[in-house]
């Protein structure tokens, strides 16, 4: 299965509009923002889990990471609210589930397959920073190795950015819209930009709060490959 599989394409999903999809465990279903591969695949989702379900213990061959959009998401690791930012990296396992209900945004099989760093953060645990450069935005960062930075991105009521993305560019819309060449993302958005992009945008009447990816396009080469 290919979805959204050329990076040297802009994709725009508004992941909202999409429909549910099942996996392979009741309780649990996903809409595809990107995917190459069947069950075990290079994938970008939506995924949601009903109240009192639960996923398969299993191993991230190629890492996992993932933000709680909705709901509280649970393994033996702890409990993750929404605002919770988690990287997983390969090799690593855990048994998902959600007494409540959740919705996440996860991301399989991207990492760098030396990379090892695991990561828990809540929002509510994360000051914001503003951006010199960019006046009306306000960071919460996430994580950065050498190829790719992830953050929390707030940007203020009607603000305009400007930003080079010479290693690409992933946002997802958390909450509140932009307009990006002429096109609204809302709620769930998901814009992907190739490398050597530039993104020029305008915050909605009530401001947005995206999450943002950078730098990893550029280094595709490391990425671990799902084997069939």
């Amino acid at each position: 299965m290919e979805i959204n599989a050329d990076f040297s394409k802009t994709a725009l999903v508004h992941g909202a509009d999409l429909d549910w999809q099942p996996s392979p465990m009741a309780g649990v279903e996903r809409r595809m923002l990107d995917r190459i591969g069947k069950e075990k695949a290079r994938a970008t989702s939506i995924v949601r889990y009903a109240p009192g379900s639960h996923f398969s213990a299993h191993t991230h061959g190629g890492g996992e990471e993932f933000l709680v959009l909705d709901g509280v998401f649970q393994d033996e690791h702890g409990d993750y609210p929404a605002g919770s930012y988690v990287r997983n990296p390969p090799g690593s396992s855990h048994t998902p589930e959600s007494e409540p209900g959740c919705v996440i945004l996860v991301k399989l099989w991207q990492f760098d397959p030396a990379d090892s760093t695991f990561v828990r953060l809540k929002e509510q645990d994360l000051e914001p920073m503003p951006v010199e450069a960019h006046p009306g935005v306000a960071i919460q960062p996430l994580f950065q190795n050498d190829y790719e930075t992830v953050r929390f991105e707030t940007w203020q009521p009607g603000i305009g950015v400007e930003l080079d993305a010479p290693g690409g560019l992933e946002i997802f819309v958390v909450d509140g819209t932009l307009l990006h060449e002429g096109k609204r993302l809302r709620r769930w958005s998901w814009l992907r930009l190739p490398v050597e992009s530039h993104l020029s945008a305008l915050a909605g009447a009530a401001g947005c709060k995206l999450w943002v990816k950078t730098g990893h396009l550029a280094h595709q080469h490391l990425l671990a490959a799902p084997s069939a």
